[in-house]
């Protein structure tokens, strides 16, 4: 019989081996055709600000006539030349030369007859301190190597006591393409390291870092294959900030469920001499909040599917793709890589088998609390405090967060001027500048105006009526210096030109396209205004938009998520409260830091929203975690018992997997685009606060003060301690 039993028990043994060989060799497969993509992926990322809207706004159909106008896509750069000292006539003769060493750059718009051209200049400013010549670049999949050769060739043919600047469209693109450089490369490099050294000293183990790290590597690999593959499909749009938010979400989600199925692995181990059943354990205890907390951050990502911005749309499902990769990669390679090493994960402090506690005999603690017997340390202290105070406790942290809340009255969030977004040093931001000291500062950005040719005087005559508009006219195709020409109509439409006095990215340019907006259809009731102004314009009013509607979408599914969870509606409320508090605490901090500390501008129109979809959906991660262990611990020992064991036990790993966090999204500050560094530090600062005050006080402290009633209107509200006598796991 004996002999039967064991045959009977023999597949199942070499299963529980064979499977993880698979599983590992799976990741290794991925791992290898993955990790070639990364220098891959830049070639389908677009940075361009129009490709992002919403087919709808008034700018993109406006981008529309203009293509049919022009018959050319090309983005136009500036070339500006300054002097020491005024021009001379025969200076500006030796410089229309350079018109054709321009025209030559590869990249550049070439004529359509060899009788035209599609450079313009030199154009003298008034001051007579500097020229232009306005570049039409046809190449923008190339567009920084165009933009590179373009400041050789400028730089090589300008005489002695000039300065030379590549701006505009063009150069503000290729620069800011160029920052987003760093992304394949050293943003991974620091978040990376950033992990193992956290890991390292966490745990101090050699072994275990390595292991979640290439469990997070090997996530990312596979979403960047999918990501990518979706991408030169045209299924998505890929922006380089969507890029490097993707690495740092795969790469902190990926290590924050790693840690909480690690720490769970090292418990069992200190209760089970077998390491396959130690994982079996394991993976019990820490697959439900595991996937509960990774279905809740995919669902609030693809929430962002109903923005009507195409960067935030597109950004839903690339960022949801690597959380599922994320979950597949904890739950399938890690243990498996745990199942094969035991304990030698854990070397050189290897987990001991020790007595298992008995549940069942609750003994009171040598400071009267109940629920933090073999609970040490900080934690320990922390128990005892909101067992003794727990009313004081939540309010005093009630009232630092709101205090902290009251900040988010200074945040400036509708939108940054585009040569405010690149922080390092850029040719094309000092070359607007000085464009702005000696033409109309929206030289060479326009206002772009679609009129009914019957009422293109009428039009005109308004436009140039407007304050804020040093020019107009109306488009007559590429004609010769000097030359004139009828306007170019297109089904029965005429395009104008409108130069702005103001920097085509600033305020006040953009209240210019509000008034024109509001003026004009009295001239042309189907006029339509658009060019660079109208498309930040458009930009900020629908992100604002995108924040009113999402969330409160985002919080009702995660409400839900809560709920089915927890088996209660008392404690998911709870629970979305506190991150919304955390949200807006950690937003009014960032506002005085941005406005005081770092001095920016302003913010992005995106960054709230993107700040509440990060926070709110990790933050009420970090709650899943510990009130999922609550809800276990109080169905064997009591309720209040049962909050201050759960956050004894989860305390240390929930603030490791938070910092891990914190430490990932600040490596997006290393990045030097405006918009990335506020959201790093945001999501970092938010994250540590909700870590440090909102899980490890304010929630345990007002669920003890509540009680058992925190699970209503389930069957352990009513019982409080339903499952106090219940045996011990086994």
């Amino acid at each position: 019989m004996r002999d039967m039993d064991t045959k009977n028990r023999a597949p199942k043994r070499w299963l529980r081996i064979l499977l993880p060989a698979v599983l590992i060799v799976v990741w290794l497969v991925v791992g290898s055709v993955g990790g070639p993509t990364f220098g891959k992926i830049s070639g389908v990322t677009s940075n361009e600000q129009s490709s992002f809207l919403p087919a709808s706004a008034e700018s993109t159909v406006v981008l529309d006539w203009q293509g049919r106008f022009l018959n050319s896509s090309s983005l136009p750069a500036i070339v500006l030349l300054v002097a020491d000292k005024p021009l001379s006539e025969a200076q500006l003769g030796q410089l229309a030369g350079l018109s054709a060493k321009l025209s030559a750059v590869a990249g550049v718009e070439k004529p359509a007859a060899p009788a035209t051209t599609t450079i313009a200049g030199p154009i003298p400013s008034q001051d007579r301190l500097a020229v232009e010549f306005l570049v039409p670049v046809a190449d923008t999949n190339n567009i920084t190597s165009v933009v590179g050769e373009l400041r050789d060739v400028t730089q090589a043919n300008i005489p002695a006591g000039f300065t030379s600047y590549v701006t505009g469209p063009a150069g503000l693109t290729a620069d800011l393409v160029s920052a987003f450089g760093g992304i394949d490369g050293v943003l991974l490099i620091v978040a990376l390291c950033a992990v193992f050294v956290i890991l390292l000293a966490v745990y101090r183990s050699v072994v275990l870092p390595l292991l979640v790290l290439l469990t997070a590597v090997f996530a990312l690999c596979a979403a960047i294959l999918v990501v990518y593959l979706l991408a030169s499909s045209d299924v998505i749009k890929l922006s380089g900030q969507s890029q490097g938010i993707l690495s740092i979400l795969v790469i902190g989600a990926s290590t924050d469920y790693s840690l909480l199925l690690v720490a769970r692995y090292r418990e069992s181990l200190h209760e089970v001499p077998s390491k396959r059943a130690a994982i079996g354990r394991a993976m019990r205890g820490a697959w439900e909040p595991i996937v509960a907390s990774g279905t809740t951050v995919i669902i609030a990502l693809l929430c962002l599917l109903v923005s009507d911005l195409n960067s935030n749309r597109s950004l839903g499902p690339i960022a949801a793709i690597g959380i599922v990769f994320s979950l597949l990669a904890t739950l399938t390679f890690l243990p498996s890589l745990l199942a094969l090493l035991g304990r030698g994960a854990f070397w050189p402090f290897m987990p001991k088998l020790v007595q298992q506690h008995d549940h069942k005999h609750l003994a009171t603690t040598n400071d009267g609390v109940t629920g933090l017997e073999g609970v040490t340390g900080l934690w320990r202290r922390v128990g005892s405090l909101i067992a003794r105070r727990p009313r004081l406790t939540w309010v005093v942290t009630l009232v630092v967060l709101l205090a902290a809340s009251a900040g988010v009255l200074q945040l400036n969030a509708s939108g940054v001027p585009q040569t405010a977004v690149i922080l390092s040093p850029s040719n094309a931001v000092e070359g607007q500048a000085a464009l702005g000291r000696h033409f109309d500062a929206g030289s060479g950005s326009p206002v772009v105006i679609i009129a009914d040719a019957s009422r293109q005087a009428q039009v005109l005559a308004a436009v140039d009526r407007q304050q804020g508009i040093g020019a107009a006219s109306v488009y007559a195709g590429n004609q010769r210096p000097g030359a004139e020409a009828a306007p170019v109509v297109v089904d029965g439409k005429v395009l104008i030109n409108a130069t702005l006095t103001d920097q085509a990215d600033s305020d006040a340019a953009e209240q210019v396209v509000r008034q024109l907006r509001g003026t004009l259809p009295a001239a042309d009731p189907a006029v339509l205004v658009g060019g660079v102004s109208a498309i930040a314009l458009d930009t900020n009013v629908t992100a604002q938009s995108d924040l009113m509607k999402i969330v409160p979408l985002v919080l009702a599914v995660i409400l839900l998520v809560l709920m089915l969870l927890l088996r209660s509606i008392v404690a998911p409320l709870l629970l979305i409260g506190s991150v919304v508090l955390s949200y807006a605490a950690a937003m009014g901090v960032s506002a005085f830091v941005f406005n005081h500390v770092f001095g920016f501008p302003g913010a992005d129109a995106s960054v709230p929203l993107f700040g509440f979809v990060f926070l709110v959906a990790l933050g009420v991660d970090y709650n899943i975690f510990l009130m999922t262990r609550v809800r276990e611990e109080s169905m064997r020992i009591g309720t209040r018992p049962g909050i201050l064991r759960g956050l004894g036990v989860t305390g240390g790993v929930i603030t490791s997997a938070g910092v891990v966090l914190a430490a990932t999204f600040a490596a997006l500050g290393v990045i030097p685009l405006l918009f990335l560094a506020q959201i790093a530090f945001i999501v970092a600062f938010g994250v540590l606060l909700d870590t440090v005050l909102v899980r490890s006080l304010l929630v345990p402290a007002l669920a003890y003060d509540i009680g058992s009633a925190i699970w209503w209107p389930s069957k352990l509200a009513k019982s409080g301690r339903m499952g106090a006598l219940m045996s011990p796991r086994s």
